[in-house]
């Protein structure tokens, strides 16, 4: 199993707000530091927004910021909201065409296997996730930071 970009950079986004809570962030410096495009960025911020995961001020001053203290954001609720389908085998899922439905062992297998994987990240926060420094002092990509292509968390 793997999940989406939607819901990894999700989390990278909250980490960085939660990193960061003393000033309102932008799309273009939390994607200049981990290296994600500006559009796929924007996407994935307007469905946190709109979900209430963060706020959003618009402006000149504008940026965004966490909606509730990192201790509160359970990262299960976070990837169930990110991600489309958390279904991972054909049974579990709306369309489901399969041939062997209702005499196959393997669906409440696979549902117990996710059910343990939910509850594990229900289990943890986002206060659990937050780095003791701000992402930008994270070494993501040296060719940049030699560059000098990190913003200054000042």
């Amino acid at each position: 199993m793997r999940l989406t970009n939607m819901s990894d950079y999700a989390v990278r986004l909250l980490i960085y707000l939660g990193s960061h809570r003393d000033r309102l962030c932008t799309i273009a410096e939390i994607a200049q530091v981990y290296g994600i495009s500006e559009p796929h960025l924007m996407k994935i911020t307007h469905r946190l927004a709109q979900r209430g995961w963060i706020r959003t001020v618009r402006g000149k001053n504008g940026g965004m910021e966490l909606a509730h203290e990192p201790g509160e954001i359970r990262l299960g609720a976070l990837i169930r909201d990110m991600e489309n389908d958390l279904a991972l085998v054909e049974c579990m899922g709306a369309d489901n065409h399969c041939i062997l439905s209702g005499c196959c062992g393997l669906k409440p297998i696979v549902a117990g296997a996710m059910k343990a994987f939910m509850d594990h990240l229900d289990a943890h926060t986002l206060a659990d996730v937050i780095p003791p420094f701000p992402p930008a002092a994270i070494r993501i990509a040296p060719e940049r930071v030699a560059a000098g292509g990190f913003p200054t968390t000042a």
